[in-house]
Parts: structure tokens; sequence; C-alpha cells
């Protein structure tokens, strides 16, 4: 399953936020369950950005959530109060999928 959050800067760059969420990440990652995690930036507007966990189950994610609330707070520190964090939402993993032809073929 992937968790799905989007990320509003105010006064801090993509690049500061990001040098934060690897720290995070990190140590969220030593989480059972946890399969990894990407942060995306909109080409569109340089102070959004979304990030993409993926979890081997909602239940192991929601397990460790207050943990990774602390994690996270702990780590934005002063950065904290200029990032808003908007939560998408759970979601499976693909029921359809449509792929390039040869795409995934060894």
């Amino acid at each position: 399953m992937i968790f799905i959050f989007e990320v509003l800067l105010d006064g801090v760059s993509a690049e500061e936020y990001a040098q934060r969420w690897i720290e995070a990440s990190r140590i969220i990652q030593r989480s059972p369950g946890a399969q990894g995690t990407r942060l995306h930036r909109d080409l569109n507007d340089p102070n959004r950005l979304l990030a993409i966990a993926r979890w081997r189950s909602a239940e192991e994610r929601r397990s460790r959530e207050p943990y990774h609330v602390e994690v996270v707070k702990r780590t934005l520190g002063a950065l904290a109060p200029r990032c808003r964090i908007r939560i998408v939402g759970e979601f499976s993993d693909p029921e359809w999928e449509v792929l390039p032809e040869g795409a995934g073929l060894n």
C-alpha cells in the first residue's frame, strides 16, 4: 500500500525541507513493514512537494504513526511552522496498471 501526503512550503526551499525529510525517512524506514519513500517536486510550483511512502500493509503503517509524528516533529524542528502537510490518503497497490510494451519483462 502507499501513503501519500502533500507538503506546502512557505519561506523554506525544497532542498532544505528534503534534507530534513531524508533524515526522518531514514529513521522511519527502520519500522517493520516500511518499504521505501519518495519525495516529488511539483513541476509548476517549487513550493509544493508530494511524498509517497510504500508499506507492506496499512496496519503496520498505522501502528507506528505516533512514533512517526514524533520523529518528523523532532527532525523538522524550526522548519515545521513553515511547512503545511496535508494527508492525501492511503491507497492499495494498483488493481489496474497499463505499462509500455515490454516493460517489466526480463
